[in-house]
């Protein structure tokens, strides 16, 4: 099928009909095959009572006993459906009612035993309305009967495929042949041909052999083999790409404000189009109106054709060490983004500052400009810091404005608020603003022009409040209060200042106040690493939520990013409604005229903005979507961090054996987590592995003590630990104490000279004396 039912159902909302020939258009179904396909699912819905159909039309039938949700599955066999609603239940899967669902996948999800205080509410899979798995990382194994299977990675899918010989498949027209028989046991990325139906195993081809082992596969491969993510273009989007500006109607072309002979800059570490710039002129009475631009890309997609199907099904680029798994081909970028020298069309933010940096009022427009320098964040840094430098004259009379007084005051602000920021030495994913991760990171050179652009896309979000349109809404939440705590205790261990626990909900100026302090402790790189570890990533909403890193409350959204992200795209859409289509004035007879683009019209508008029927267009457009954009988002961050966890896991792989450093950063029942001070990497102390002692677990104090010799490890602690093993592929890095091993070794000897003594039987003896008279160590003591 060329689309996912979830994609489907994204079109249909309950409250109006869809015909199946707009429905054809919105999915791109081109050819008879894809609308028949697309007519069968329509009679599938229908029958189970998902679609109702009046008039050869369609709406979604929706109850409370049917959810929509996402598989999380364990390798035991069982799954939880967890509701994008992060207040609703998770619901408990039995294998027998999975209907061959696999974990990942976006499902929907009938409740068919209801849940009590104790016990989750059970459901069984009803329809599966997109595959998470299109292909899976596998090792290839032989059966007896001579049939071969892929066993998946990952124990979490519980199914084994039957592969076939490349060519012996209608799929696999034009694949190279594959002979399976030599590579047995080798890591392969399969593609799933057909998934599983009733008994009958799924089918798979063998797409790729990466290597014998996960070791000798390349890291960016196995990343993007596990998560399907593909770094190229079909050759269709590539052709589509190509001639993007040729047919391109500007619908705007009259309304558009001339910029191009305004001194504009861009910022960027990269020679590449950059998708934001800005200008800054000061106007009378020490007022200073700052010019954030934005690449216009929404005029250039289509809704619902090629190019824009493309990038709403990618969702948002993916940042891999020095390779880009982009949002939208090359030709692209080069023929929308701003490069210096080229006109382009850009959406504009204008705010209005006095000199304390202080919005007074902000203005939204369609835009011409002219970009006429691309800077270096680190060649400004260091122009400002009185070095040598080569930029142009005029382009610095816009840097130290907005360097100087316009974006400190900006930061100053956000602190104010108790916006939260990391200190940390690690390469981010170039997002002009604060990106996935919701905070800004300090030492990315780029860091203080991160404030602008964060007030930009605040801006727009109030603005789309204020006019009562459609919008995405970037919304964080909260870290999970255990995780904060034990973040706290590690920071009290090590000798920093804080007031206790927080007993309640977790407050942002909390954190900010801690965080603080990190310089002042013996490791402030280990403290900044555990610090960003509790933030969540962003999620998407209809609805204005609070922004936990920047300390936004009243609504937030992403805008300033369009050529990475799907959000900024559907955000210009709706701005594009409000300057070709907005009322601005209750009637057409009535002589007072707003002007919808500035923030003086707030508090103004009466009436809708937007006809009805092009307010619920865009309402089920961006509701339809909001699931899919986080998922991608989620995945795209899965992906990130399992590079950098591959890239660890190798290097210490290669230092087995070594001893190391490291501060104890997490205490449970089952061990201690360790991390190496001077390299970042976590490891896990298992507490089988501490054979000097019986230890206990005191929750209440984060910390393992021994029953006879007292030793604890806790919080905070400094151990001396040896790299025993690596789980490369699963990211896992086993350690033991120095004192473990010395006690190890000790105890080998002993029992070696025991055995040579013959007086084994008393010393068991005496030990079974010693454990019968130990009084057992309680949490009080």
């Amino acid at each position: 099928m060329e689309f996912s039912i979830a994609t489907l159902l994204s079109h249909v909302g309950p409250e109006k009909l869809v015909a199946p020939k707009l429905l054809e258009k919105k999915l791109g179904c081109e050819t008879p095959s894809s609308v028949e396909q697309l007519d069968l699912a329509l009679d599938l819905l229908e029958k189970i009572g998902v679609l109702v159909k009046e008039k050869g039309k369609f709406r979604r039938e929706l109850t409370d006993l049917v959810v929509e949700a996402k598989l999380r599955c364990s390798s035991k066999g069982f799954c939880f459906a967890i509701q994008d609603n992060e207040s609703a239940d998770d619901i408990y899967i039995r294998e027998s009612h999975l209907s061959n669902a696999w974990n990942g996948d976006r499902v929907l999800i009938e409740v068919i035993k209801e849940g009590t205080r104790r016990r989750s509410p059970e459901g069984a899979v009803k329809l599966i309305l997109e595959r998470a798995n299109p292909s899976v990382l596998a090792r290839v194994k032989r059966l007896e009967t001579g049939d071969y299977r892929a066993i998946p990675l990952d124990d979490r899918l519980l199914f084994e495929l039957a592969v076939t010989t490349n060519g012996h498949h209608p799929a696999d027209n034009g694949h190279e042949q594959i002979n399976l028989d030599e590579i047995l046991d080798h890591l392969v990325h399969v593609d799933v041909l057909r998934h599983a139906i009733g008994q009958d195993l799924p089918i798979g081809r063998v797409a790729r052999v990466l290597g014998t082992t996960a070791e000798s596969a390349a890291d960016i491969d196995i990343v993007t083999c596990k998560h399907d993510l593909h770094q190229t273009f079909a050759p269709a989007i590539e052709a589509a790409a190509a001639k993007i500006t040729k047919s391109v109607k500007d619908p705007l072309a009259d309304k558009r404000l001339d910029l191009r002979q305004l001194p504009t800059i861009a910022v960027s570490t990269q020679t590449d189009p950059t998708d934001s710039a800005l200008t800054i002129e000061q106007l009378d009475g020490e007022i200073w109106r700052l010019g954030v631009h934005i690449a216009d890309i929404a005029t250039y997609l289509v809704a619902d054709e090629r190019l824009d199907r493309e990038a709403k099904k990618r969702g948002t680029a993916v940042y891999l060490g020095e390779n880009t798994i982009p949002l939208l081909p090359d030709a692209v970028h080069q023929a929308c983004g701003f490069v210096p020298g080229a006109e382009r069309l850009a959406i504009s933010v204008f705010l209005s500052l006095n000199d304390r940096g202080e919005l007074i009022e902000f203005n939204i427009q369609p835009s011409r400009i002219q970009l006429d320098w691309l800077l270096d964040p680190t060649q400004i840094a260091a122009t400002l810091a009185g070095e040598p430098t080569e930029i142009d004259p005029q382009a610095l009379e816009i840097v130290k404005p907005i360097w100087n007084t316009i974006a400190p005051a900006f930061r100053a602000q956000r602190r104010s608020r108790g916006g939260l920021e990391v200190d940390l030495i690690q390469k981010q994913a170039p997002f002009a603003d604060e990106g996935r991760l919701g905070v800004i990171f300090l030492d990315d050179p780029q860091s203080l022009l991160t404030d602008v652009m964060v007030m930009a896309n605040y801006a727009i979000a109030v603005h789309l409040q204020a006019l009562q349109v459609p919008g995405i809404y970037a919304v964080q939440h909260n870290p999970e209060l255990i995780e904060v705590n034990d973040t706290i205790k590690l920071a009290i261990n090590l000798g920093l200042s804080f007031e206790g626990e927080v007993e309640t909900e977790v407050s942002v100026a909390d954190l900010q106040r801690l965080s603080l302090q990190f310089p002042e402790s013996p490791v402030p790189q280990v403290l900044n690493y555990l610090f960003k570890s509790l933030l969540k990533t962003t999620v998407y909403s209809t609805n204005p939520g609070t922004h936990f890193g920047l300390a936004i409350e009243n609504g937030y959204t992403h805008a300033v990013s369009p050529l990475q992200r799907y959000p900024d795209i559907a955000i210009q859409r709706v701005l594009h409604e409000v300057f070709a289509n907005g009322r601005d004035r209750k009637t057409s007879r009535a002589k007072e005229i707003i002007d919808l683009g500035s923030s003086s019209c707030h508090g103004q508008i009466t009436w809708n903005v937007l006809t009805p029927t092009v307010q619920q267009d865009l309402e089920a457009q961006i509701a339809g979507s909001i699931a899919h954009l986080n998922d991608r988002t989620k995945i795209a961050q899965d992906a990130e961090n399992d590079l950098a966890g591959l890239q660890k896991a190798e290097k210490m792989k290669a230092r087995t054996g070594e001893i190391f450093q490291g501060l104890i950063t997490g205490v449970q029942s089952y061990g201690f987590f360790v991390e190496i001070e001077d390299s970042l990497v976590e490891g896990l102390v298992h507490v089988s592995s501490l054979k000097d002692d019986w230890y206990e677990f005191r929750p209440r104090y984060a910390c393992l003590v021994g029953r006879k010799n007292r030793t604890s490890y806790r919080l905070g602690d400094r151990v001396e630990v040896q790299v025993k093993s690596v789980d490369y592929y699963r990211q896992q890095i086993d350690l033991v104490t120095v004192t473990s091993m010395l006690s190890e070794a000790a105890n080998e000897e002993e029992a070696e000279a025991t055995a040579d003594s013959g007086d084994s039987g008393d010393s068991l003896a005496i030990e079974s004396v010693e454990i019968e008279e130990f009084e057992p160590v309680t949490e009080d003591d």
